[in-house]
């Protein structure tokens, strides 16, 4: 048996898995995000470890005997987090998320000096680690003066269950400290912080023994005592993990709240200038990309609130047809934009409505300018060197099929549907478990679910697709000015 524990934002699962990689059981344990200031967002680390003992407990209460068979642990979690102890390992302040933008100057400030972007291959975006240390310097600085570790929020729950300061490479790419081509920390730009490399924790790759269990986490969960966990990987890589996007050209498109578009590497192939993320995989000389769009369902759900329809019923509208774009055209910059603009002040807007346009017409415009705004991401990440030739869907914005049409034609490529199961990051994280506990090659592990249905594209209507997007490209510029 093997466990993944992924820490997400708004809760922590764990998962159990046993060794032909069936899903046992899982369980959730709700976490609550505080917002004391506008752009703040935090979290008691304390929380995450309330949260992991609650599912853990759930779990245990339910398959005793397989949890006294576990051989291994996985982790992954939400990442960019800053976690910050003191000398005698206490939590200094509560943690600075993924999503808090408080430190915006101080990432444009780090994102000037050449040096960042050339060593860790991306934008110093203000929800990544550094400059979040910078806001505490200058706006704490009696903490900051304390800080003798900083962790990321998944490998502050390993502390908690092995004692160690470990990460992975895939975690530690978000940080704005590690250099992403050699996968490891840059002393350079820990100096520019006025920070130094004892402050971080060791690396090791997804894949290996990172610690093993406590005794009294053992005793207190009834596991076996002395069981490895795994380095394991930031939320997307191990999601990665979990639906075998591992070997370069597989790729994957997620349809949640926002948009990813992941692609998986055999080398290191960055493209800052166009806001593509470059990091490590979870996985040794491994690394991948993503093309990220801040709002996916979210704008259909945006829409749904004023058009006084629940999203599933404004798609069943549209029937299950593909057709040409009409005039109307919509941009999706509900909240900015990251991939392909890094634009926080960009907003969205409807173009070309007439009298002659229904409800229906604004639904279409709405998922077509989803679906553009991939293909900006698809674009990007070709400049960078990655074609992309066919994409798995995930999210919940894949149960449309409408949607899934009109993507796959706006991209001209195959849309694979996976057969309904959990292919997330718990399952990712128990998949590391597995290969560090047995010493199993990736290849043997990492294999793709099984495909329910293929979307091809509507080749009648490529050419269609291709002059709008040209339009809806040209509207950006346009909206900038």
């Amino acid at each position: 048996m093997y466990l993944g524990i992924d820490l997400g934002t708004s809760a922590v699962k764990v998962l159990l898995l046993d060794g032909q990689q069936n899903i046992i059981d899982s369980a959730s344990s709700a976490l609550d995000v505080e917002r004391p200031h506008p752009g703040w967002s935090e979290q008691d680390p304390a929380s995450w470890i309330a949260a992991s003992s609650n599912a853990l407990r759930e779990l245990k209460s339910l398959h005793s005997e397989q949890f006294g068979k576990v051989r291994a642990i996985g982790l992954s979690g939400q990442m960019h987090g800053a976690t910050l102890l003191d000398a005698g390992d206490n939590v200094l302040r509560p943690c600075m998320l993924w999503n808090d933008t408080r430190s915006f100057k101080e990432a444009a400030a780090l994102d000037a000096r050449p040096e960042f972007r050339a060593l860790t291959g991306n934008i110093v975006f203000p929800g990544f680690t550094a400059p979040k240390l910078i806001w505490v310097q200058q706006n704490e600085p009696e903490i900051f003066a304390r800080v003798a570790k900083v962790l990321l929020p998944k490998d502050y729950l390993r502390f908690w269950l092995t004692g160690e300061y470990l990460s992975d490479p895939s975690d530690a790419s978000g940080t704005s400290w590690f250099d992403v081509g050699k996968r490891q920390w840059s002393s350079e730009l820990l100096e520019h912080c006025e920070m130094n490399l004892s402050q971080m924790p060791e690396i090791i790759e997804g894949n290996q023994v990172a610690g093993r269990l406590r005794d009294e986490i053992a005793e207190e969960f009834g596991l076996p005592k002395n069981i490895i966990v795994a380095a394991g990987g930031g939320d997307n890589a191990a999601s990665a993990i979990g639906m075998g996007i591992v070997d370069k050209g597989s790729a994957f498109l997620s349809l949640g709240t926002s948009g990813v578009l992941f692609a998986a590497n055999d080398e290191y192939l960055p493209n800052a200038a166009s806001a593509v993320h470059a990091f490590c995989h979870a996985l040794p000389d491994k690394w991948h990309q993503m093309g990220v769009i801040l709002s996916a369902t979210d704008a259909l759900n945006w829409y749904a609130r004023i058009a006084g329809q629940s999203p599933n019923e404004l798609t069943a509208e549209l029937g299950n047809s593909l057709v040409a774009p009409g005039e109307v055209m919509f941009l999706p910059y509900l909240s900015g934009e990251r991939t392909p603009h890094n634009d926080a002040t960009i907003r969205g807007a409807f173009t070309g409505l007439s009298h002659l346009d229904e409800r229906k017409d604004l639904t279409r415009a709405v998922l077509e300018g989803v679906g553009f705004a991939f293909r900006d991401c698809v674009q990007a990440l070709a400049e960078a060197g990655t074609k992309i030739e066919r994409v798995t869907a995930i999210g919940g914005g894949s149960n449309s099929s409408y949607w899934l049409k009109a993507i796959s034609t706006i991209l001209n490529m195959p849309v694979d549907l996976p057969a309904s199961g959990d292919y997330g990051a718990a399952f990712g994280a128990a998949r590391l478990a597995i290969m560090a506990a047995d010493n199993v090659p990736p290849g043997e592990i990492c294999l793709p679910p099984e495909i329910e249905a293929t979307i091809e594209p509507d080749r009648s209507l490529l050419s269609a697709f291709d002059d709008a997007y040209l339009k809806y490209k040209s509207l950006y510029p346009a909206l900038k000015a």
